[in-house]
């Protein structure tokens, strides 16, 4: 099957699609923990327009989730994959993380199977230490009221209004002695959120990383790991190793990903959402020590990735809910605060190459017809 795509030099050329690669589903991965960061569906008949309050498809985000676990991989919901600070609002936000929990449930322990974001976006004008504590507070208490684990996301608030690592320490002191089971601590790097520069109070990030350190061996018996989220591999191997006993590293590196996990982190990622069978697939070959069988499935992923994720990387979110369109896990492109057109369509264009190489359309009819739909609104009718 042919169909003619525009290319990064403003010409089009034909090209061949391939077919799907057949991975059987498996139980849950051994050797690693494996979070896929999830997105969500917007309603396309409800608005979600920039600004506006965001609307959801209730059926086909639990639905994405089902798909998500059925693969034996775990949930981290309503993180920055599913467009916190990017148009998700809190009153969404809220029922996503009840809805999400109680799905978990039919599966298992939604404790263990979903683990969901808590921070202070619904009160932007948080300024004081304590009025960013009070809306942190309400927030993980939301997520454990729904049964589900708790990620305690970086604050825009309290990265506006911190004057120091000692305020950084004050706020996580107060929420990490209010844990009734460990926690995921969540560092997302400024090119993932560019209001988020200089977290932990400072802009080196040697040392904002022993900032951190300090507040994790202070409370390691309070934090189950940390979510790191800086495209830096070299950087993720130091931390790593330098973390107290007990204390996981969940990598959020989407450009380095294979290496890491092989090398001893586990993983909380955005791009498992898209490649979920393979990456699936992937750990399962892992844990049978076939390390060769491991990097052959996940090599073909990784330009995916790189693709979806590069700069603007916060724009991420719109390859992966066009995945998920092409894959036929929701009927229409569209994203909450009008995401969808966040990325060129030559960019989409080379999103589709890259997981068609990777064998991730698992319907090639249902992507190429899709994709023909696209190309046609941006004048390639071929």
């Amino acid at each position: 099957m042919s169909i003619t795509l525009p290319t990064a030099e403003g010409g089009l050329e034909p090209y061949q699609v391939g077919g799907p690669r057949t991975r059987a589903t498996s139980g849950p991965p051994v050797s690693r923990i494996a979070y896929a960061a999830a997105h969500v569906v917007a309603d396309p008949l409800a608005g979600n327009g920039p600004g506006e309050p965001a609307r959801l498809d209730w059926d086909a985000t639990l639905r994405f989730r089902r798909h998500l676990w059925s693969y034996g991989l775990r949930v981290a919901d309503a993180m920055d994959t599913a467009q916190r600070n990017m148009g998700l609002d809190w009153p969404a936000t809220r029922e996503l993380i009840r809805r999400s929990a109680a799905e978990a449930g039919a599966y298992g322990d939604p404790a263990e199977l979903i683990a969901c974001g808590a921070g202070t976006d619904h009160v932007p004008g948080a300024q004081t230490l304590a009025e960013i504590v009070a809306a942190y507070t309400e927030q993980i208490e939301t997520v454990r009221d729904a049964g589900a684990g708790v990620i305690i996301m970086a604050s825009r608030q309290l990265a506006g209004a911190a004057r120091g690592p000692d305020d950084y320490h004050a706020v996580y002191d107060e929420l990490l002695s209010q844990a009734d089971r460990p926690v995921i601590l969540h560092w997302l790097g400024e090119m993932f959120d560019p209001a988020l520069a200089g977290y932990w109070g400072s802009s080196d990030v040697d040392e904002a990383t022993e900032h951190l350190l300090a507040l994790i061996r202070d409370h390691a018996a309070d934090i189950d790991g940390v979510k790191v989220s800086l495209l830096d591999a070299d950087h993720e191997v130091r931390l790593r190793a330098a973390l107290p006993d007990g204390v996981k590293l969940y990598t959020g590196d989407d450009f380095n990903y294979p290496d890491l996990i092989a090398s001893g982190s586990h993983a909380l990622l955005g791009v498992f959402d898209p490649i979920a069978p393979a990456a699936a697939a992937a750990l399962q070959a892992f844990d049978a020590g076939d390390l060769a069988g491991y990097e052959a499935i996940l090599a073909p992923t990784v330009p995916l990735s790189r693709k979806i994720f590069e700069t603007p990387t916060y724009h991420y979110k719109t390859g992966i809910v066009f995945l998920a369109w092409l894959a036929g896990h929701q009927n229409a492109f569209t994203m909450v605060n009008g995401a969808q057109s966040a990325r060129s369509v030559v960019h989409l264009a080379e999103v589709f190459r890259l997981a068609d190489a990777a064998g991730l359309l698992p319907d090639p009819d249902l992507a190429v017809r899709r994709m023909r739909t696209l190309l046609a609104v941006h004048g390639v009718e071929r």
